[in-house]
């Protein structure tokens, strides 16, 4: 048995676990059962930290938000255009260490307050600008679910960087579609150039932002 293997069980041991796991079997394959396994324990012994597995993503959420903004370093003088374009790219790269690193994030609920320093320096930021604190709250909730919906979406093609599903052949896809070219040219704006297409899609957002509450 390993020295690992030996260290008391705890959330933060079997989140790490679950974490490492993840990118092995995916969401779907993700267990209790298997996890237990990983950690040379029985399956109810998770329950004593976690009820469900859903408790289990929370904190595999929460942990890999403290991994995002330990990664991520924010500017004390940022503007807020600024502040969207670290705090998402962050998030996105963040997303994108995991196989269904989005699907993991999406609809999970935080174990404490990792969250709050960040989101408390950003609305701060935000209302110091001029926006009005739902305004803050609009904008930066906007961004955040742009960029955790490009991340499920790009994930569903690219499960981790480098790695790419079968179906998704851009040139069998435009042969497939030679009756719609339009359609079947926009394919390889669909299914390409990841990194382009999220930081496009962010300047839209932001510029949005700009256009509808009138700061810049």
């Amino acid at each position: 048995m390993t020295a690992e293997r030996r260290a008391p069980l705890d959330r933060t041991r079997v989140a790490d676990t679950a974490l490492r796991l993840l990118n092995e079997v995916g969401l779907d394959g993700l267990t209790l059962r298997a996890i237990a396994r990983e950690l040379d324990v029985k399956a109810p012994a998770l329950y004593w930290h976690f009820k469900d597995k859903q408790a289990l993503l929370d904190e595999m959420a929460t942990e890999m938000y403290r991994r995002m903004v330990a990664g991520t370093l924010l500017g004390p003088d940022d503007t807020w255009q600024e502040r969207l374009l670290r705090t998402n790219r962050g998030l996105r790269a963040a997303l994108r260490g995991y196989r269904d690193g989005a699907k993991v994030f999406s609809g999970s609920r935080f174990t404490g307050m990792v969250h709050a320093e960040q989101m408390e320096d950003s609305l701060r930021l935000f209302t110091a600008a001029g926006f009005t604190l739902a305004q803050a709250v609009r904008a930066t909730s906007t961004a955040y679910a742009y960029t955790l919906g490009f991340v499920t979406e790009e994930q569903g093609v690219e499960p981790l960087p480098g790695e790419r599903r079968e179906g998704y052949d851009i040139d069998e896809r435009a042969r497939m579609m030679a009756d719609y070219p339009l359609s079947a040219r926009a394919g390889a704006e669909i299914f390409a150039d990841y990194d382009q297409h999220f930081e496009e899609g962010l300047a839209l957002v932001i510029a949005g932002i700009e256009a509808r509450y009138g700061i810049r």
